[in-house]
């Protein structure tokens, strides 16, 4: 069996928002009333409040509807050692404050079929990817590399493949052995900026107050905290050295020191405050 040694890295996240218009479909238009948005959305809610014994009004995965798909590509180099060399290339959203759900799910996909990348994630294989895969059902977009690369142990969809998508959530937690906890949690105790200013619970109302291009920014940030967290991690396992992890902070330093988009300047400001200007181990 030959192991699959990516050449680059892919990192990302999603935002969403409800997918109102299900509501529609799934609880009957006669069966309540759903002529605002906010009514459609209620009725949502209470669906899930209700299949879970009133216990969680979160959406399941095919009822959120992506608004901004971002990700951070890196190139990855092998040592002859069995180590590895990260080189940060971009991080950006997919398409613009125009493109349609549609749109980002296709070039989502498109996009791994060309990189044939490692996926790192953050709740990616519990969340992120399944809302993927039900929202580009929809819409009739394939994933042909995604679901068909590999082989029963090795790929996208074996859960404990990381060299294939690595789920930080999944990982650090020993896959449910300890508790799972969240991204911003894990960037406190390394000194990470982590979320500062906005979270998952208003992108909502963002998004209705047409702040996209906010969203978008803030989902940049998102896929930086875990990128950050990642490279601590791999450090730790002993896949790359200090003096590579090092190379690597230092190409997201001078990245954010020269980037004209002021979430990233306060990116760096931020964690400039944490560290007190230190960022090198």
């Amino acid at each position: 069996m030959q192991f699959f040694e990516p050449k680059n890295l892919f990192i990302f996240d999603i935002e969403t928002i409800p997918d109102d218009i299900a509501a529609f479909n799934l609880i009957g238009e006669d069966s309540a009333d759903l002529s605002s948005l906010e009514k459609r959305r209620e009725a949502l809610a209470q669906y899930h409040l209700k299949i879970t014994d009133g216990k969680n009004d979160f959406l399941r995965q095919p009822f959120h509807k992506v608004v901004a798909i971002s990700f951070l590509v890196a190139s990855i180099d092998y040592t002859g050692d069995g180590q590895e060399i990260i080189k940060f290339k971009e991080i950006r959203s997919g398409g613009d404050v125009n493109s349609t759900e549609k749109d980002l799910i296709r070039g989502f996909f498109a996009t791994i079929d060309k990189l044939k990348p490692r996926i790192i994630s953050f709740n990616g294989k519990g969340f992120d990817i399944p809302v993927l895969k039900y929202r580009a059902m929809k819409y009739g977009i394939t994933g042909d590399f995604f679901h068909n690369s590999g082989n029963k142990y090795e790929s996208y969809s074996n859960r404990y493949a990381s060299n294939w998508h690595g789920d930080l959530l999944d990982v650090l937690s020993d896959f449910g052995l300890s508790a799972r906890i969240k991204l911003n949690e894990v960037c406190s105790i390394l000194d990470f900026p982590g979320k500062f200013g906005v979270d998952g619970s208003n992108v909502s109302t963002m998004f209705d107050g047409g702040q996209l291009e906010d969203i978008r920014n803030y989902c940049e940030t998102d896929v930086l905290n875990t990128y950050l967290v990642y490279l601590r991690y791999i450090l730790h396992t002993g896949k790359i050295t200090t003096t590579t992890y090092n190379t690597a902070i230092g190409d997201i330093l001078d990245f954010l020191k020269d980037s004209p988009h002021k979430h990233f300047q306060d990116f760096y400001t931020t964690w400039a405050n944490i560290n007190k200007g230190v960022f090198y181990l």
